[in-house]
């Protein structure tokens, strides 16, 4: 499995707003500047945040994006699956698992469930506060 570059901008966006968010409104286009991303793609994945409820934008000069619940209350998982579909390594496993005739009988989707299970098992144990927490360790640059 490997995470797009939706999942990883979604989670960069949803970690600045995280961090700047407790001074207002965050502007997309601030957002696309310190996490060098275009603000154009931005755009698609504020769109699909904010059409789940993750996010609300406020309008207006002084406008932009927050956070609809406090950071402890958005799992890194949660914002994975909503930009990736799912975290399933292969499609014969997880939520809405494709039909295969070889399922009964076959021992890799043993592997498969476990790799899944794994990743679950870290994925929704991380919040955005613990990112928050994280990003505050590292030295600026």
């Amino acid at each position: 499995m490997k995470i797009s570059t939706k999942g990883r901008y979604a989670l960069r966006l949803m970690l600045d707003l995280a961090i700047h968010g407790s001074k207002g409104p965050t502007s997309l286009k601030d957002t696309a500047k310190r996490q060098e991303i275009s603000e154009k793609y931005l755009e698609q994945i504020i769109a699909l945040l904010n059409k789940a409820g993750f996010v609300k934008s406020v309008r207006g000069a002084q406008g932009g994006y927050l956070l609809t619940r406090a950071p402890e209350c958005y799992t890194v998982g949660e914002i994975l699956r909503l930009t990736e579909g799912g975290l399933a390594p292969v499609g014969c496993v997880g939520e809405n698992p494709e039909e295969c005739g070889r399922r009964g009988g076959c021992v890799t989707v043993l592997i498969w469930e476990k790799i899944l299970e794994a990743v679950n098992g870290v994925v929704d144990e991380i919040t955005l506060a613990d990112m928050v927490k994280w990003q505050e360790q590292i030295p600026e640059i």
